[in-house]
């Protein structure tokens, strides 16, 4: 009995752990990302598409690699076919395009506030499909997660948001984007694997977005500090953070994930202080201690 107990544990361990680092590259990512939108001129429709497309490619790559397995047998089932054709789209496409827009329609705090919503959408989807209502420590981490996001990302000044009809709605299919990302995927990736899975979504998810964003046309600077940058988005922001928070629901559920994902933001200011000097007030520090309570809350059973 209690080795079992131990089991599963260490079984949920590996989720807590797989969902906080995937989230800390992801934070990662979004400084890196801001430098070469803002200081090299990258077009976010090339940096959006491109970084998909190269990331598929490298997780692919790896699956091919590490299992030896035919890398297309997924698309010979056609139901399997299919649902993966709607995760990249929907999930892995959708979350990018309609964060990019709501920021191109208002700001990026605003955006990341309203996308952050996230975790309320699987709250309610949780207790919709298990046909119970939420607990009251759970409708708590999605509280303190939100609110802690908020102070995070806007300093608490609530000035900082600037919501349009249009932002508003962009941000709220950002939200429903990224919650469908997180519960959709969870039977392919137990029966193809996370990394056969998210490879082909952002694959597939990249080259749909093509004609839109036309990656063969690039828009910008790149010096050896871009492309490093790049590289590190490319490799660590988009292929290994969304391989291991996908990885992740295998051992814990996607609502638990959700909201460690709250660490993003986080990780985030505290790569700005290291790197552009951003000074550390009173609200983010509020926020970031709101964000540690939500992790330790989710991971303690």
């Amino acid at each position: 009995m209690i080795l079992q107990l131990s089991h599963a544990g260490s079984f949920r361990a590996k989720g807590y752990v797989l969902a906080v680092v995937g989230s800390m590259f992801w934070g990662a990512s979004g400084i890196a990302g801001q430098f070469l939108l803002q200081n090299r001129g990258v077009s976010p429709e090339w940096f959006a598409s491109s970084r998909m497309i190269l990331a598929g490619l490298i997780l692919l790559a790896y699956d091919a690699a590490c299992y030896k397995g035919d890398i297309f047998s997924i698309w010979r089932d056609k139901r399997e076919a299919v649902r993966l054709l709607i995760f990249s789209v929907v999930g892995m496409l959708g979350v990018q395009y309609t964060y990019f827009t709501a920021i191109h329609l208002s700001n990026a705090p605003t955006a990341t506030i309203i996308q952050y919503t996230m975790p309320i959408l699987i709250l309610f989807w949780d207790s919709l499909t298990g046909r119970h209502l939420p607990g009251r420590r759970q409708c708590l981490c999605v509280g303190l997660a939100i609110m802690g996001t908020f102070l995070i990302v806007t300093q608490g000044r609530w000035g900082t948001l600037s919501v349009s009809p249009q932002a508003l709605t962009w941000g709220l299919f950002s939200s429903v984007a990224a919650a469908f990302y997180t519960v959709q995927p969870k039977g392919l990736i137990r029966r193809w694997r996370s990394s056969l899975v998210v490879g082909w979504g952002m694959l597939t998810g990249g080259i749909v977005f093509s004609p839109v964003s036309r990656p063969w046309i690039f828009v910008g600077y790149f010096d050896t500090a871009a492309v490093l940058a790049f590289a590190f988005v490319v490799v660590f922001g988009t292929a290994v953070a969304f391989w291991l928070y996908l990885s992740s629901v295998e051992y814990i559920s996607p609502g638990e994930a959700s909201l460690l994902n709250s660490v993003e933001p986080l990780s985030s200011i505290v790569l700005s202080m290291l790197i552009f000097g951003m000074t550390f007030g009173a609200a983010e520090g509020l926020g970031a201690a709101l964000i540690i309570g939500t992790v330790l809350m989710v991971t303690k059973k």
